[in-house]
């Protein structure tokens, strides 16, 4: 029994469409996760999701609509696809939105004030589905067989890393991931945002990297940040995004199955995307082991 993810958005800070994105995709975050059971998870709520939500409703056949959407944090890119989410203006529909309890301001106002009359011509009070905000806490059990654990990651205003499984395995009862299939990873770890190099604006303890590691350690698909080159790095420290050798580093550490490269920066062209991976591989390789690393591409369907 696996979860399926798709990718609907994958580029990071702003749409960046064109005929030099089309085949990664110039759409901002977002992932449709389905349980085997087919229960609906959305992972942010980037200009990807419009799409998702045309597709949702064909899919349907005039059924409802019901899932959890999950908010790494509220920074633009990540919830400006919401409005345009068509799903919930239809009545029967049923969603619950999920944010950090960290945030500075809950989600709820978030999403009220992106569509306050001053920024957007309908108001949150006129969609016509039913739209619930809640907290997310660690190891929380959601309706859909599922489960999922969150740990705070390095992005400016806070952000999470989300790790979901199925549930009734052994992660979930405190075994070892790997040891818990016979050696076979599982779950999948979406982590959006992430600084993974020290930066004085972050006040992590000592232990949070080992700690991000164990989080991670084991999953059948990672899908991490990537945004920056390391020669782009050295401009943008404590921007909250990490390189792709970072990414590639943490991968080979947490011995997962699956590198996606993913939050492409919005100048980044798909030619150079194909480089950028073909980099990753190349480093992976020699580190020997079996990773294997693919960019986030809008439309790429993976089993986790």
């Amino acid at each position: 029994m696996t979860l399926r993810v798709h990718f609907w958005g994958t580029r990071g800070s702003i749409p960046s469409p064109g005929r030099e994105t089309v085949r990664y995709g110039g759409n901002t975050p977002c992932l449709e996760l389905r349980t085997p059971e087919g229960w609906l998870i959305v992972l942010d709520a980037g200009t990807g999701i419009r799409e998702l939500g045309r597709s949702l409703i064909d899919r349907a056949h005039g059924a409802p609509i019901r899932g959890d959407i999950f908010l790494t944090h509220a920074h633009w890119d990540h919830i400006q696809g919401l409005p345009f989410f068509a799903p919930i203006f239809r009545p029967g529909n049923q969603f619950t939105i999920w944010g950090s309890k960290a945030m500075e301001t809950s989600i709820g106002r978030v999403v009220r004030d992106l569509m306050s009359p001053v920024v957007f011509p309908i108001a949150f009070e006129q969609i016509a589905a039913t739209v619930e905000f809640r907290e997310l806490v660690e190891g929380h059990s959601m309706p859909g067989n599922y489960d999922v654990k969150v740990m705070q990651v390095q992005h400016p205003g806070g952000a999470l890393a989300f790790r979901f499984a199925s549930r009734g395995v052994a992660e979930s009862r405190g075994a070892s991931p790997v040891a818990a299939h016979n050696g076979r990873r599982h779950g999948l770890v979406y982590i959006s945002d992430n600084e993974l190099r020290p930066a004085a604006a972050y006040e992590f303890t000592a232990t949070w990297r080992r700690d991000l590691v164990r989080f991670v350690h084991g999953a059948r698909v990672l899908v991490h940040d990537a945004m920056f080159t390391t020669e782009e790095y050295a401009d943008h420290q404590g921007w909250g995004h990490s390189t792709y050798e970072d990414a590639v580093e943490l991968a080979l550490e947490a011995e997962v199955e699956t590198l996606v490269l993913f939050h492409h920066k919005p100048e980044r062209t798909d030619d150079e995307v194909d480089r950028r991976t073909d980099e990753c591989r190349t480093l992976a390789a020699r580190h020997g082991g079996s990773l294997q690393v693919v960019a986030a591409a809008e439309g790429l369907t993976l089993a986790v």
